[in-house]
């Protein structure tokens, strides 16, 4: 193994590309989870309130009944990350491992299903893409170092949360919360940050959002973000200390705003349409985590 480090920290390029294959294989993973994630999901609540319907109100709610215990989806009854294999969602013929070959494959189908011609979204070779983009970035910038794969892991991590939040509007708990012990553990060794400025800053990230979350609910009434906000912030708190959370609240809020004015000019939305957050929080702390630092002793030479 210490071989196959020596070789690869001489031949950087090298390591770039197989990290670039690696991440790519990754991505077509991550694709599924952002998928099939929110479907376990929205499975696991409906079941639990059926159970708290037949536990406690199965008398009053009895007529209805029927119509919650339905299906709320139309996918397979077993259905999880494994199961069933990928497929067609419009003729549900099985998609052919060599069609299933991340980025060439959808260039090879055309963007189509090789059975019925229906259009596959281009929205997974970009993520295929994407991921082996910015994992051979991290490749070439940490080097094949303990930094690199646990980087790396936060970042496959972070797309799945942006997918899903696009497509949900929801950080699931299954993702931010490993996430935010595993940031923890690693800086017991002081990996991107101290013991103590990792626990500060997981404490920081969540406190500082949901403040401001309650104080805008008591000023306005409404909801201004969700709860998974709070926790992705407090992930890059415990990763990369309190220090850096400044810098990714400024960065996340203003590309949010810059995105959200321009889409509300181009007519795309109105302003009472909900816009996720989870994005430009995951495109913020992924820079701070690179370039944290410089844009943190940038910034405070100004003043």
């Amino acid at each position: 193994m210490s071989e196959f480090i020596s070789t690869m920290s001489h031949n950087m390029w090298l390591f770039a590309i197989i990290s670039f294959i690696f991440a790519a294989i990754i991505g077509s993973f991550l694709n599924v989870v952002i998928h099939r994630l929110p479907v376990m999901m929205k499975r696991e609540w409906q079941q639990e309130c059926n159970h708290y319907l037949d536990e406690y109100h199965k008398d009053i709610i009895s007529p209805i009944m029927p119509k919650l215990e339905q299906a709320i989806d139309g996918y397979p009854e077993k259905y999880n990350i494994v199961i069933p294999y990928s497929s067609c969602p419009t003729c549900h013929t099985h998609i052919k491992p060599w069609h299933n070959i991340p980025i060439l494959g959808w260039l090879i189908l055309k963007g189509k299903c090789a059975a019925c011609h229906t259009h596959i979204s281009a929205r997974y070779p970009i993520i295929e893409l994407l991921s082996g983009l910015v994992i051979s970035f991290l490749a070439l910038h940490f080097g094949p170092t303990i930094e690199f794969a646990l980087s790396a892991t936060l970042t496959f991590g972070l797309i799945i949360l942006t997918g899903i939040d696009l497509d949900e509007m929801l950080l699931p708990d299954q993702i931010t919360l490993p996430l935010l012990w595993l940031g923890l553990i690693i800086n017991v060794n002081h990996v991107f940050s101290s013991p103590m400025d990792a626990v500060i800053g997981a404490a920081a990230g969540y406190i500082s959002l949901w403040s401001v979350f309650w104080a805008f609910k008591l000023l306005t009434g409404k909801e201004g973000m969700g709860h998974g906000d709070f926790k992705l912030l407090a992930v890059f708190g415990a990763w990369l200390g309190w220090q850096i959370l400044p810098i990714i609240v400024l960065l996340s809020s203003l590309v949010g705003a810059i995105v959200g004015i321009g889409l509300i000019l181009t007519k795309k939305i109105t302003r009472s349409n909900p816009i996720p957050f989870g994005p430009y929080l995951a495109v913020a702390g992924w820079v701070a985590m690179i370039w944290g630092t410089s844009i943190n002793t940038w910034y405070l030479s100004m003043f």
